[in-house]
């Protein structure tokens, strides 16, 4: 495996969404959890391609999302606050992209969603890393910590390999027990704890 730290980061924009979604359906060429969303090997491609260019295509827009320079890793981070709702991405656009994989998504997102606060938080939706990589090149797309610290709020991960998780609990991530999917693979949820904000600052 390619361990080698690449040496630049950069924000993604909207003429990145097709390259992103190609790099995260690349990272989840062999992922577990992708294997059980849609058990057919012939339909995972398309069916993964449409909800990741939905996904990336909203996180780029109200979000955050840092890629390597060399395009090896990427970072999907969103913020949760009292307003979130206004730009959630509404279950029933991708349960009906989801196809016949739609129930299987909806249990996803349900072991998913019990692991978020209601309180303000932000949520490391995806950390992946292209096939023939080492996750040490994900290392320097957590620089968005220093972004998070200054609002005193927690951050919330959950991921679907032990390596991601191993990565995580490097930068001050607590590992929590994990999620069970029903007949599925084991989900591995995250939490690293905001530093205290002093009272006069603000987010």
């Amino acid at each position: 495996m390619n361990a080698a730290v690449t040496t630049s980061v950069r924000r993604a924009g909207p003429a990145d969404v097709p390259a992103v979604t190609a790099l995260l359906l690349d990272a989840l060429s062999r992922d577990p959890v992708a294997e059980w969303l849609v058990p057919d090997a012939a339909d995972r491609p398309d069916v993964l391609h449409r909800l990741l260019a939905v996904d990336v295509d909203h996180a780029i827009e109200t979000g955050h999302v840092d890629v390597t320079g060399d395009w090896s890793a990427v970072a999907v981070w969103r913020h949760h606050d009292l307003d979130a709702d206004r730009w959630a991405l509404g279950d029933h656009h991708l349960t009906t992209l989801a196809g016949r994989a739609a129930p299987r998504l909806g249990e996803l997102n349900a072991a998913v969603r019990s692991h978020r606060s209601a309180a303000p938080h932000h949520w490391l939706s995806w950390l992946a890393v292209q096939p023939g990589y080492a996750w040490s090149v994900a290392d320097e797309l957590l620089h968005h910590h220093q972004m998070v610290d200054q609002t005193g709020h927690p951050v919330y991960a959950v991921v679907t390999t032990e390596g991601a998780r191993a990565l995580l609990c490097q930068h001050g991530y607590r590992p929590d027990p994990p999620l069970h999917l029903p007949s599925g693979p084991r989900l591995w949820p995250l939490t690293r704890a905001g530093p205290p904000t002093r009272s006069s600052s603000f987010s």
